[in-house]
C-alpha cells in the first residue's frame, strides 16, 4: 500500500530536449502545485501514450489543455488551470511567454534575455532535461524574486 504522500505525487510528461516552457513549467509546478512532482521527457510522438500508461499529465505538446492554447504558452495554461493568483507570477508569465513564443519576444525586455539563457542551457546540456531543471531552478527563483520586487513597486491605478 502506498502512503498518502506517494499517492499525492503527480507525474507530468512532455517532449524531450526542453527549453523555456518545458523547464519553466516544472519550476512552477514544484514551487506552487506539487513539490514532489515527477517529470518525464519523451519523444514528442510518445507523449500521449506515456501519459496514459503512467497516469501522467501531458504539457507543452499540441492538443493538450496545458499547452499553447488561446494565445497562452504552457506556463500560462498551468497558472490558469490551477488558479494561481499572484501578481509576481503574472509578471513572470509575461516574460516566459515572450521567451517561448518567438513572435512575442518583444512583449517585455526580459523575454529576450530569458530566451537566450534558456537556449544556452539547452545547447550546453542537450537532452539532459532533468539536469536543466536542476540548474535553471535558481534562475527562475531569482527571476520570480525580481518580479515580486517589480510588482511591489507598481502603484495601483487611481480609480
Amino acid at each position: 500500500m502506498l502512503d498518502c504522500k506517494e499517492e499525492a505525487t503527480m507525474k507530468w510528461v512532455t517532449r524531450k530536449n526542453a527549453s523555456v516552457d518545458r523547464i519553466a513549467c516544472p519550476w512552477l509546478i514544484k514551487r506552487f502545485i506539487d513539490p514532489d512532482a515527477e517529470f518525464l521527457y519523451v519523444p514528442a510522438a510518445d507523449v500521449i501514450a506515456v501519459a496514459e500508461k503512467e497516469g501522467a499529465i501531458p504539457y507543452d505538446v499540441g492538443g493538450v489543455e496545458l499547452g499553447h492554447v488561446d494565445g497562452r504558452c504552457s506556463f500560462e495554461s498551468v497558472i490558469l488551470k490551477h488558479g494561481l493568483k499572484d501578481p509576481a507570477l503574472d509578471r513572470l508569465a509575461l516574460i516566459v511567454h515572450g521567451a517561448d513564443v518567438t513572435a512575442d519576444v518583444a512583449i517585455t525586455p526580459e523575454a529576450a534575455g530569458l530566451k537566450a539563457i534558456a537556449h544556452g542551457f539547452a545547447m550546453v546540456h542537450g537532452e539532459d532535461d532533468h539536469r536543466k531543471i536542476t540548474l535553471e531552478t535558481p534562475l527562475y527563483d531569482a527571476l520570480y524574486a525580481w518580479c515580486q520586487h517589480q510588482v511591489g513597486r507598481v502603484k495601483p491605478a487611481a480609480e
